[in-house]
């Protein structure tokens, strides 16, 4: 890079802006790589279009942006972390000493120091040409803008909590002075703590109780049972400021309300004078959150070893991605077939001819791209290295570390993959926690759009399909005998988990309790342990038949039998136990051990299924009448029920089987028709042409009817959801993806575990099983389990294994 002071090409500096407040600045890390500011070469950023761009010499992504793009000037910056001071000066105060959880920032400008130059590329096209003119504006601009990475996270530790009909309707029936601070307790029983008030009327009472040992008897739920006041608020929490933790019971989740300072006064409580005295439920959150840590150690107690290299990469935050790029169908697709003996240094062609060719203005709003920087991330081992703050990590820093080298690695931190996959969707797009299923099957689902309207006609197979697989569905009149079958496609398996607590002193050889001592002890519930083959046969062996009640097309009655199997294998098959309850309108996780088959091999060749059989009547064809159709359910509940943990195809079935009466009504639905085969089959309902639909039963009508509705009203209604489990054959003839070739087995590649009292908190770890040759072969004495716990890959104990695969979330099972 050649430097000057001059340049022919500085009229047209003055064209440059500064960003928008709401431009997104890339100055942090490269968008079609992990290279970052933190690297020797520093990032530079376009002082166009603010896209942030690596200046490696084998990927050459800033020179690739500025030939694409016809932008001519960035700002590289470089960071580098300032020297902790070792030792206190004598006489200087030590730090105050935390007396509350807090959130502290901490400033980027104290840790670090930034170094910015200003380049010009139509003068050198090989690395910039730097150039010493005042850009202070530019550089100003840019470096306090609010970086990519920050937008993404800036909701990492809050929920976006808004004001309901409840709290800016509130009607204050009663006032009066409530007892100080101190003096004040439940109404219904002797707790101190957790206190709610009730805006309404003033009355005291107890909260629920909270994970993490807060107490509480549920007196406030019980007050708003009895009266029907929906706003209260938690008395510890009130600051100064006047914020405070507002719940709405109506709505079952926490508000905000404006005139809140106001209502307190009320009571006789002035906001300016109060003092937070308990944590609030977002603390009480990230507290837990923080507390649930998966072991690192080996059964004798010594450390796990943590491992570097190829396909040993820890994602810092994100770290169940691992899986997905583990397979060889994702390999391919998005890294390739890396010679061996082929240095870190290695570009994909593939990756490459993208970026010659991508559409996208910005490598970061294309999700190929992404899709190539996070393999290459992953697969490449360039950033799986031992991290240090200051310089490479000496031979011995793993035996003895310091606090400047660190025995993890940095961990990649994929924040704007995250938000690109998840814009638009009303949970993905926060940084809250999400369930692994659902982000799983929504990524696989963002994919496919993408790759569907953007890489037509590429000849690579499309990688989501690995997971694909036909589920056949029979239903059987028991009258006539008649049958249907529908072939449904499908990604993952979910199979209910039988649930049988065991009492005190009763002894379960598979019931092993992991976790940490929060979560086990003597009120820790323990559940006999249930074989995945008992699951299978639940959902797809001859005891998952289930009786349906469903109007014969044939008109000879109506209780059917319905029963599922594959009608085709994927060849990567995944398999999500649903090991959960509701428990004060939180999805609770149950503990209960899944015993996997010996060696961790399925077969699967009695769950074939095999269509119409010779012999076998089919039921009438009642597509004439009105073609199936997804019916409409209620927006707002049905989001509400995602947010609790629910599938989707769950939540809108309970919404349609409940004539839309609310997520309260759908989700005891959902809880008492948990373990039902079909509960994640899409109902279908008669399309807007009903003039042939069978009457409904005159005792619904009537039922409706008595609850003000006309007759014809009632008969509408009915016939506009009627429930059709199965279209008729002629509507599957579509060719399922998968194999029905036999022998299908699998064995266990991974799984993906969790640990938390629910799947919205807690944390999420995998364990895959690594073929020897990639980041194993330090070792040939070694298993072949890896954790990947966020940023710290270790080799995995095999104590851990067998007890965690036991309590594992999901199972990906490779076809052999």
């Amino acid at each position: 890079m050649s430097t000057s002071a001059t340049c022919p090409h500085a009229h047209d500096i003055s064209g440059l802006r500064e960003p928008k407040l709401s431009q997104s600045v890339h100055r942090e890390e490269c968008t079609q790589c992990f290279d970052n500011q933190d690297g020797p070469a520093g990032i530079d950023v376009c002082l166009v279009c603010f896209n942030g761009s690596c200046l490696d010499s084998d990927r050459h992504h800033t020179r690739n942006h500025v030939l694409r793009s016809g932008h001519s000037f960035t700002l590289n910056i470089k960071r580098t972390p300032k020297k902790k001071a070792s030792n206190r000066a004598d006489g200087e105060e030590p730090p105050a000493k935390m007396k509350r959880l807090a959130i502290n920032e901490e400033r980027e400008e104290d840790k670090y120091e930034h170094t910015t130059v200003f380049k010009c590329w139509k003068c050198d096209l090989q690395g910039g040409k730097e150039i010493a003119i005042d850009t202070k504006r530019l550089t100003d601009g840019v470096m306090l803008s609010l970086s990519s990475a920050r937008q993404s996270e800036v909701k990492a530790w809050e929920e976006e909590i808004t004001a309901c009909e409840h709290t800016l309707c509130l009607e204050q029936l009663q006032s009066g002075a409530i007892p100080q601070e101190g003096l004040a307790h439940c109404a219904s029983c002797e707790l101190t703590s957790n206190l709610w008030l009730c805006l309404a009327c003033g009355a005291l009472g107890c909260g629920r109780a909270q994970f993490g040992g807060t107490g509480g008897n549920g007196h406030a739920l019980a007050h708003f049972n009895t009266t029907q006041h929906p706003v209260c608020v938690k008395l510890g929490t009130i600051t100064p400021e006047g914020g405070a933790d507002v719940y709405c019971y109506a709505c079952n989740d926490a508000r905000i309300d404006p005139e809140l300072a106001t209502h307190l006064g009320t009571f006789g409580i002035n906001v300016a004078v109060q003092k937070k005295t308990e944590k609030s439920m977002t603390e009480l959150q990230i507290e837990q959150n923080l507390l649930f840590d998966f072991s690192l150690t080996a059964e004798d107690g010594s450390a796990l070893q943590p491992i570097f290299g190829a396909g040993a990469t820890g994602l810092s935050n994100l770290g169940n991605r691992h899986t997905l790029f583990s397979l060889p169908l994702f390999q391919i697709r998005y890294y390739g077939k890396r010679p061996c003996g082929t240095s870190s240094a290695y570009v994909s062609p593939t990756a490459a001819a993208h970026w010659e060719n991508c559409t996208h203005a910005l490598p970061a709003d294309c999700l190929e791209c992404q899709m190539y920087k996070l393999a290459d991330g992953l697969l490449s081992g360039r950033y799986s290295k031992p991290h240090t703050d200051h310089e490479q990590a000496p031979t011995d820093a793993l035996a003895h570390p310091t606090p400047e080298h660190s025995p993890w690695q940095a961990g990649l931190k994929p924040a704007g993959f995250k938000a690109l996959v998840g814009k638009g969707h009303a949970e993905f797009s926060t940084m809250r926690q999400q369930d692994a299923e659902e982000f799983f099957s929504h990524l696989l689902t963002v994919l496919r759009r993408f790759n569907h309207q953007n890489i037509r006609g590429v000849s690579e197979s499309e990688p989501t399909e690995t997971f694909a697989f036909g589920l056949e569905q029979r239903l059987q009149c028991q009258s006539c005998h008649r049958v249907r079958y529908r072939i449904d496609t499908m990604d993952t398996l979910s199979l209910g988990v039988p649930a049988h607590e065991l009492a005190d002193g009763e002894a379960d050889t598979g019931a092993a309790t992991v976790g940490t001592p929060d979560e086990s002890g003597p009120g820790k519930k323990r559940y006999r342990s249930v074989s995945l083959e008992q699951c299978l046969n639940l959902f797809l062996g001859p005891s998952g038949q289930e009786a349906l009640e469903y109007q014969c097309e044939g008109g000879c009655g109506k209780v059917n039998c319905r029963q599922m199997q594959f009608a085709t294998f994927p060849d990567v098959l995944v398999l999500h136990a649903k090991k959960f309850q509701l428990v004060n309108w939180v999805p609770t996780k149950l503990d209960i051990p899944v015993i996997l088959p010996e060696n961790d091999e399925l077969n699967l060749d009695n769950y074939l299924g095999h269509g119409l059989q010779s012999g076998e009547v089919e039921l009438p064809d009642s597509s004439n009448t009105s073609a199936p159709s997804q019916p409409e359910v209620d927006a707002e509940a049905l989001s509400q029920l995602e947010a609790m943990g629910f599938p989707t195809v769950s939540c809108r079935n309970a919404l349609i089987s409940t004539g839309n009466a609310g997520a309260e009504v759908a989700m005891e639905w959902l809880i008492m028709h948990m373990e039902d085969p079909d509960i994640n089959v899409p109902i279908q309902t008669a399309g807007s042409g009903h003039g042939n639909a069978p009457e409904p039963p005159a005792e619904q009508v009537a039922m409706l009817a008595d609850m003000g509705f006309t007759n014809a009203q009632a008969k509408k209604a009915l016939r506009e959801t009627t429930t059709h489990p199965l279209p008729s054959s002629s509507e599957t003839k579509k060719v399922p993806p998968g194999s029905s070739r036999l022998p299908a087995r699998y064995r266990l590649k991974a799984f993906i575990s969790h640990k938390g009292p629910s799947v919205h908190s807690g944390h999420y770890v995998a364990h895959i099983r690594m073929p020897r040759g990639d980041a194993m072969d330090v070792d040939d004495a070694v298993g072949d389990w890896v954790l990947f716990n966020d940023e710290k890959v270790v080799r995995a104990d095999e104590t851990s294994v067998r007890d965690l695969k036991k309590l594992a979330y999901m199972y990906v099972f490779e076809r052999e």
